[in-house]
This record gives structure tokens, sequence and C-alpha cells, in this order.
């Protein structure tokens, strides 16, 4: 019952506007993530002393939450692909542009958003939402619904997050790390 509350808190309260924390100083971040850390340790309080204390990502990666940061690449991400597919809402789906090679390519169909290089309001989103979009992998951002694109967004977001505990013994190489997500 606990873990179903402080899930209903932090999807409510963590994600409440978060975009606007898009590109503020960590150290803004860290206070959301401070509460995280916090609810996290309340949701899964040991009942006895002699049990150990797991570190903070480990009770998050338990309860399968996304840090704070992520959680706002993760939204991001969502409200990108909501635009660029059902057209909605229609402020955000005006501010985002397919890229246009000027050269024929290969693979003609990748879904990459035209970027703006521009150093002021590199937080806005239609500066930082095709940088976002066009650092998922073509599997990704080649989804055909929204629960499958949130189902392989999650995957991928809890792998680059949590990448320990999916380095397999067999494969000495760690999973791609996408740095953006």
């Amino acid at each position: 019952m606990a873990v179903s509350v402080a899930s209903a808190i932090v999807s409510s309260r963590l994600d409440y506007v978060n975009s606007i924390l898009l590109g503020c100083p960590q150290k803004h971040i860290a206070h959301l993530q401070r509460a995280q850390n916090a609810l996290a340790r309340a949701a899964v309080q040991p009942q006895s002393r002699a049990l150990p204390l797991f570190s903070s990502s480990h009770l998050l990666k338990q309860l399968h939450w996304l840090p704070v940061d992520t959680r706002i690449r993760f939204k991001l991400s969502t409200l990108t692909f909501k635009a660029l597919h059902t057209g909605r809402p229609k402020y955000h789906t005006d501010l985002l542009h397919l890229h246009k090679p000027t050269r024929s390519m290969r693979s003609p169909y990748t879904q990459l958003l035209a970027r703006h290089n521009l150093s002021f309001g590199s937080c806005a989103f239609r500066i930082f939402a095709p940088k976002n979009w066009n650092t998922l992998p073509l599997e990704v951002r080649q989804s055909h619904s929204l629960s499958t694109f949130r189902n392989c967004l999650k995957t991928l977001c809890f792998r680059s997050a949590y990448p320990s505990s999916y380095l397999s013994p067999m494969r000495p190489d760690s999973p791609q790390d996408f740095g953006a997500i």
C-alpha cells in the first residue's frame, strides 16, 4: 500500500510541470532528487533495524522509478512523440520540423528532427526536443503507438539510469549510453 501511495505522489508531484526544469542546473534538480529518494525510503522502509539499509539508487531501481533528470527527459520525449504522431498539442507541433537532408541518404526514413544551433534559449522546447529526439535509437523513434513508444523509452531510460543491472557476464561490454536520455 505504501508503494502505491508513494507512486501516486511521485507521478503527480514530481512530474507536474517538470519540463520547466529542463536544462536547469543540477543543484536545483538535486532538491527534487532528494525528495524522491526520501519517498523511496519511506515506501520501502525496512521493518527491522537488522535489515541492511540500501542506497537510494538501489531503492529507486527496486521500485522501478527513474531519477528526476531522466524523468524530465522521458516526459519531453513523450511530448515530442505525441506532437509528431497526433499533431497535438498544436503549439508543440508547430515548433517541430522533420530534418530534410540536402543529399539523398541510404535510409531515407530516419525520423530525425531539424535542429537549431542557438546558444540562447537552449532549454526551450523547440531547441531541446529535437536534440533529445535525435539521440533516441531508430527503433524507439519508429514506434507505431504511444504505449509501445513509452515501453521502449522507459526500458532505454532505465538501462541508461541503472547500467550495472544490465551487464551480463557473457558480454563484457555495457549497453549503449544515450547521454541525452
